[in-house]
């Protein structure tokens, strides 16, 4: 989470009583529930709606009754508390305890300076570099993650040569520490959205065949319409953008779909198709005759790193072709490396068509007259399944829709 949002989330005990006046429909039976007294409860809500500017209940006799945007906040205060609720589960299955009692309340974790503490020590692992970022002392840090381990009853991080360091039990819980504070990040969007008005980050992880033309224009299209909108993308490999999408640090990844069927908790959307081409500068010596085997076989090749999808689909196509996969010079993800690597040697490549179409328009570089089958790459959207996207983020994924020309 980005250090601005970290000081801006609202107050998980409020959030807590405001989902159980909503469950109660009053006041009085949320403060039975809670083993709190009715006052407090009172003033829970009232501040809530101090720090979020609007009012979430109107009060009648019968009980409290939601507004528009009582209604926007349940949603993601629903979210965050049961990603909590689900923290004690799993440290009981850990240890092999049998599941906690459904009505004990893990409220060790209601707090979010606690678990921004939490999440940053697993970020840094370094408890001045957490105490200067979010402006505490060291005892202070050292108190929070006190609790949280008494809480949890198990050590969370450990002390290594390397830093403070998850442990197995604190990497259990991480992803559902992060989902309930990203849950909280968005509540000020959603509020915004309901008055009209589109604000707030979208986080996007951009792979290669997303990020050339398609997602640049996306984004022009989103922050031309919603000046008040900002897009941070994440270009790591795909398992680092599916780890922080499954924690909620990325709103979601745009590029070539993984064919990855065990993969129960994400969703994949296909905007569109493409095969990919063979590349080489517009004056290659190979270009202007006709192209065998054997001249293809003796090139000299810049391809997609070993391991990646787009390689296995290379090397099989190769295959089909009578010719062994290419020992490749250059394995590289990197299209600003593969256009100066195509313009300045000899070097063939293998990228899909849109990826460098403004060298291929320009004539700078040719596509070979060489089809490569079984090529065809999936592009669009991988989601976690069940999320709730922020209105920035749907309306970028709007935008992408149609870029691709899947116009709703």
């Amino acid at each position: 989470m980005a250090e601005k949002d970290m000081q801006e989330l609202t107050n998980l005990m409020q959030i807590r009583a405001f989902s159980q006046v909503v469950a109660q429909g009053s006041v009085s039976r949320a403060a039975d529930e809670l083993f709190r007294t009715q006052s407090a409860i009172t003033r829970a809500i009232r501040d809530l709606e101090l720090t979020l500017g609007v009012t979430l209940f109107e009060r009648h006799a019968g009980g409290m009754m939601l507004t528009d945007f009582g209604k926007c906040v349940l949603p993601r205060a629903l979210r965050a508390i049961e990603e909590l609720h689900q923290v004690p589960q799993r440290l009981a299955k850990l240890q092999g305890r049998g599941a906690q009692r459904s009505d004990a309340e893990p409220l060790w974790l209601f707090n979010v300076r606690r678990l921004q503490i939490f999440i940053t020590l697993c970020q840094t692992r370094h408890m001045q570099t957490v105490a200067a970022r979010l402006g505490l002392s060291q005892p202070a840090v050292s108190a929070a993650l006190r609790v949280l381990e008494n809480g949890a009853g198990i050590a969370l991080l450990e002390r290594t040569p390397h830093g403070m360091m998850p442990s197995l039990a604190g990497r259990e819980i991480e992803a559902n520490v992060r989902r309930a504070l990203n849950e909280l990040r968005h509540i000020p969007a959603d509020i915004a959205a309901r008055s009209g008005i589109l604000e707030g980050t979208v986080r996007v992880g951009a792979l290669p065949l997303g990020r050339t033309r398609i997602l640049p224009q996306a984004i022009v299209m989103l922050t031309a319409r919603y000046p008040g909108v900002r897009v941070v993308t994440s270009e790591s490999a795909f398992g680092v953008l599916a780890s922080e999408m499954r924690s909620g640090d990325i709103d979601f990844i745009f590029g070539a779909l993984r064919r990855d069927e065990d993969a129960l908790d994400v969703t994949r959307e296909t905007l569109f198709s493409e095969r990919m081409v063979l590349l080489a500068r517009h004056d290659h010596p190979l270009l202007g005759r006709e192209l065998s085997t054997e001249d293809l076989r003796a090139a000299r090749w810049v391809l997609p790193r070993s391991a990646t999808p787009a390689r296995y689909l290379l090397n099989n196509s190769f295959q089909a072709m009578g010719i062994p996969a290419p020992d490749p010079v250059v394995e590289t993800g990197d299209l600003a490396l593969v256009r100066g690597l195509l313009m300045q040697s000899d070097m063939l490549a293998a990228v899909s068509a849109h990826q460098l179409e403004v060298e291929l328009a320009s004539g700078a570089l040719v596509a070979l007259p060489v089809p490569l089958p079984d090529t065809d790459r999936a592009i669009g959207l991988t989601v976690r399944a069940g999320c709730l996207h922020s209105p920035a983020a749907d309306a970028l994924i709007r935008c992408l829709r149609k870029v691709c020309g899947q116009d709703e």
